[in-house]
C-alpha cells in the first residue's frame, strides 16, 4: 500500500513538472538564475563597484545571457603593439615629432604643441623622432596624408574632435588618440582614448576641481540627470533614467558648453550611454558628481591605465530603479572615496592639454616594455603617474609619497649634501656637526667653487667625499649616483647647525617624507598694488617656503628636478641663484599639495633670508616676485600653500632641567 502511495505522489510531481515545461514557466525561472560564463567570454555589463549592492540582479563575473553589448570592429585585432609599432627607432626614449599645420591652424593644435615645446618627448626633426605626431582638423575641413607616412607606421593621429577625415577610416598601422571613441573601432593596447575636450581648455594648470563638501550634505540633490543643451536637473531616486536602445548611433558632434551653465550640484551624474553625450562625462568629473554611466559605446578616457571602478559607476539601463535604489543606498564612506578619486583624477590627467597630452605620451612609453611600467597603484593613487618617473624606480615602496598607503616607513639614515660655492671656505665646524649626528650616512661637497679643492678634510666617523660641481647653484638639486639614502639634508657651506637640530628635523622628516623639513622660512602673497604674486623674507607665523640652504627632502625631488621640469624653467634656476630655491619648493608643492614643515632653529645669522646661496652674479639677476609670477605661469596655477605650524621636540623651552630633555643644545646660545 505504502509503496503504491509512492508511486501515485511520483506520477503526480512528474505530471506537474512536465505541465510547467509546457506552459513556458520554467524560462522564466530559468532568468532568475544567472547563467555560468561561457569560455572566452567577455565580462560585459554591468560592473558594479560595490557587488554586494545588487547581489539578486546580477553578478559583475556572471552578466546574464541577453546583456547589451557593443559590437567590436572585425578590424580591432588587426594591428597590436607588436606588430605594428617599430620598437627600434625608440633607443633613445619616446622622442615625438609633432607635424607642423597644413593651412590654417587652430587654437587646439597650437595648444597640442605648445605643450610638447620644451618637454623631454619633443624631437627636432622625423629622423631623430620615435613617434610621428599628425593632429586631424576640427570639423570643417581634411587633413592630407602627412609626407612621412610609410603606411602609418610608428604614428599617432590624434583626433581631438569628432567626425575624422574619410581617408583616416585606412589608418593602416598608425595608432589613434581620439576623443572618446567607439568601443566597435576601438583597439585595446594600441589605440588611447581621450577625453572629449572643450575649445576653451586650459593649455596648462587648469582650474582646480569644484568639489568643495566632500561628502553627502542636506539640501544637496542625490542624482543629476543630463539634459539636452547641456543642462543637468535634479532628479528623483524612483524617476526612470533617459532610455536606450542598445545601438551604438553615428556621432553628430560635442555639445558645446553653455556661457552661464552651473556645474551639477549632485552627488551622483546620471549619463546616458550614447557617444554625444561623452562631452558630460568630463564635467561631471571637474564638479566632483560621481559619473553614472548607462551602458556607454564609447571607451572611457585612458581606460589601459585608469582604474574607472574607483571613480565612477557602469551600469545596465536595463535595471533602472534597481540601479537608482542601490545609489541612494550607497554607504558613506563609500561616496566620499569616489568623489575624493574624481578630483585626484581631473586634477593629475584631465585639467589641461599640457596634461592630456603627456597622459596619452606616458601610456605609449610604458608600451616599450611589454609590461605595464607604472604599476595600478602609481596611476590611480596621487600624485599619479605623471609624477612618478619609471627611470627613477618602477616600485612603489620607492617614492616618498606611497609610503602611508603602503604602510612602510623610509629608511633611519640621510645623505648630507653641502654646497660650496664662492668664496669657497670650506666648511670645517659644520661637517663636524652634522658627522656628529647618529642618523647620518655620508657627507657629500658639493664644490662649486672658483678656488682649488682642499688636499685635507677633518677626520668623520663618515665617510667624506668630494664632488666637481658645473659652477651652478642648481647643481644642489642633481641626482648624483653617489647619493646612497632616500633623506638628503640639504646644506650652504655658511650655514650653521647644531647636531640636536639636525637629529630633531630628521625624525620630523621621517614621518613627513614627502615634504620639505626645514629651518629658515619665506613666504609668497598676492601684491593688489602690483597686480602680481610678491615675496617676503620676514619672520612670522605664515610661511610658504622653506629655504633648502637648510632643508631635509626625498632624493626623489632631484629627478623631478633635472628631467621633468620645463626647459625653461631649468634654464631660469641656471641663469638666476635667486630663483633656485623658489623652484624647488614650488615642485615639491605641486605634488603633494601640501605646505613644507618649520623646525626650531636657534640662530638666526646674516644674509639667512637670501633665497639661494652665492649672491648676484656679473648679471643683472631677477627679482624673487619675477622669479614667483614667471614660474607660476608656466606652471599654470600657484602650487604653494601657506602654513603656520612648526614642529617642536617635547619640553622644548619648557621650564625643566636641560639634562631631561633628549635634544639638550636646542636652548644653548
Amino acid at each position: 500500500m505504502q509503496s503504491l502511495k509512492r508511486k501515485s505522489l511520483w506520477v503526480a510531481l512528474s505530471a506537474s513538472w512536465l505541465l510547467l515545461v509546457l506552459l513556458g514557466v520554467f524560462p522564466l525561472l530559468r532568468l532568475a538564475v544567472p547563467p555560468r560564463p561561457q569560455p572566452g567570454a567577455s565580462p560585459g555589463w554591468p560592473r558594479w563597484l560595490d557587488a554586494e549592492l545588487l547581489q539578486s540582479f546580477s553578478q559583475p563575473e556572471e552578466p546574464t545571457e541577453d546583456a547589451p553589448a557593443c559590437p567590436r570592429s572585425p578590424h580591432g585585432g588587426r594591428c597590436t603593439w607588436g606588430t605594428c609599432f617599430d620598437t627600434s627607432r625608440c633607443r633613445d626614449g619616446l622622442k615625438v615629432f609633432v607635424y607642423p599645420a597644413a593651412g590654417p591652424t587652430s587654437e587646439m593644435h597650437h595648444r597640442v604643441t605648445a605643450s610638447l615645446e620644451g618637454s623631454r618627448y619633443v624631437a627636432s626633426s622625423p629622423a631623430e623622432a620615435c613617434l610621428l605626431l599628425f593632429l586631424l582638423r576640427p570639423t570643417g575641413g581634411c587633413s592630407p596624408e602627412p609626407p612621412h607616412w610609410n603606411s602609418g607606421s610608428n604614428h599617432l593621429v590624434l583626433s581631438l574632435h569628432s567626425a575624422p577625415c574619410p581617408w583616416a577610416s585606412q589608418l593602416g598601422r598608425a595608432m589613434v588618440a581620439e576623443a572618446s571613441p567607439k568601443v566597435d573601432t576601438f583597439r585595446p593596447g594600441f589605440d588611447v582614448a581621450l577625453p572629449l575636450l572643450p575649445e576653451a581648455h586650459p593649455l596648462r594648470g587648469g582650474a582646480p576641481g569644484q568639489l568643495w563638501q566632500h561628502s553627502p550634505q542636506p539640501g544637496l540633490a542625490l542624482l543629476a540627470v543630463a539634459e539636452k543643451m547641456g543642462r543637468w536637473r535634479p532628479a528623483d531616486v524612483y524617476s526612470p533614467p533617459v532610455g536606450w536602445d542598445g545601438h551604438c548611433e553615428q556621432d553628430s558632434g560635442a555639445e558645446p558648453t553653455l556661457p552661464g551653465e552651473r556645474p551639477p550640484n549632485a552627488t551622483f551624474c546620471l549619463i546616458p550611454g550614447h557617444h554625444t553625450e561623452a562631452w558630460r562625462f568630463l564635467q561631471a568629473l571637474q564638479a566632483g558628481c560621481i559619473p553614472v554611466l548607462l551602458s556607454p559605446c564609447w571607451e572611457l578616457p585612458f581606460s589601459e591605465v585608469i582604474d574607472w571602478t574607483k571613480a565612477a559607476i557602469i551600469v545596465d539601463d536595463r535595471l533602472p530603479l534597481q540601479v537608482l535604489s542601490a545609489l541612494q543606498e550607497m554607504s558613506p564612506a563609500r561616496v566620499l572615496a569616489l568623489r575624493q578619486q574624481t578630483q585626484f583624477l581631473w586634477d593629475a590627467y584631465f585639467s589641461s592639454v599640457e596634461k592630456v597630452i603627456w597622459t596619452t605620451l606616458e601610456i605609449i612609453q610604458d608600451r616599450f616594455f611589454g609590461a605595464p611600467t607604472h604599476p595600478s597603484l602609481l596611476w590611480n593613487s596621487p600624485p599619479g603617474a605623471l609624477l612618478a618617473r619609471p627611470t627613477f624606480s618602477l616600485s612603489p615602496q620607492e617614492f616618498p609619497f606611497y609610503h602611508l598607503q603602503l604602510g612602510s616607513r623610509p629608511e633611519g639614515r640621510f645623505s648630507t649634501l653641502i654646497w660650496v660655492g664662492p668664496p669657497g671656505q670650506a666648511p670645517l665646524k659644520l661637517i663636524q656637526a652634522v658627522a656628529g649626528s647618529q642618523h647620518c650616512a655620508q657627507i657629500l661637497v658639493l664644490w662649486s667653487s672658483d678656488r682649488p679643492v682642499p688636499s685635507r678634510w677633518p677626520e668623520t666617523a663618515v665617510p667624506l667625499t668630494v664632488i666637481e660641481g658645473r659652477r651652478k647653484v642648481s647643481d644642489r638639486f642633481f641626482p648624483y649616483s653617489a647619493i646612497s639614502t632616500d633623506a638628503i639634508l640639504s646644506l650652504d657651506a655658511h650655514t650653521n647647525l647644531s647636531t640636536s637640530e639636525v637629529d630633531f628635523a630628521f625624525s620630523v622628516w621621517q614621518s613627513f617624507p614627502e615634504r620639505m623639513v626645514g629651518f629658515l622660512t619665506c613666504s609668497h602673497f598676492w601684491d593688489e598694488a602690483r597686480g602680481g604674486w610678491g615675496y617676503t623674507a620676514e619672520m612670522a607665523n605664515e610661511f610658504s617656503m622653506v629655504l633648502s640652504t637648510a632643508a631635509f627632502y626625498h632624493r626623489y625631488y632631484h629627478t623631478l628636478f633635472t628631467h621633468s621640469l620645463p626647459k625653461a624653467l631649468r634654464t631660469m634656476a641656471d641663469e638666476a641663484p635667486t630663483c633656485v630655491d623658489v623652484l624647488m619648493n614650488f615642485l615639491v608643492a605641486a605634488v603633494t599639495k601640501l605646505p613644507p614643515i618649520k623646525v626650531p632653529y636657534g640662530k638666526q645669522p646674516l644674509g639667512a633670508v637670501a633665497l639661494a646661496p652665492g649672491g648676484p652674479g656679473p648679471e643683472p639677476q631677477p627679482s624673487v616676485p619675477d622669479c614667483i609670477n614667471q614660474m607660476a605661469a608656466e606652471f599654470g596655477h600657484m602650487p604653494l600653500v601657506s602654513s603656520r605650524v612648526r614642529l617642536d621636540p617635547v619640553l622644548f623651552k619648557d621650564p625643566v632641567s636641560v639634562q631631561r630633555k633628549k635634544y639638550r643644545s636646542l636652548e644653548k646660545p
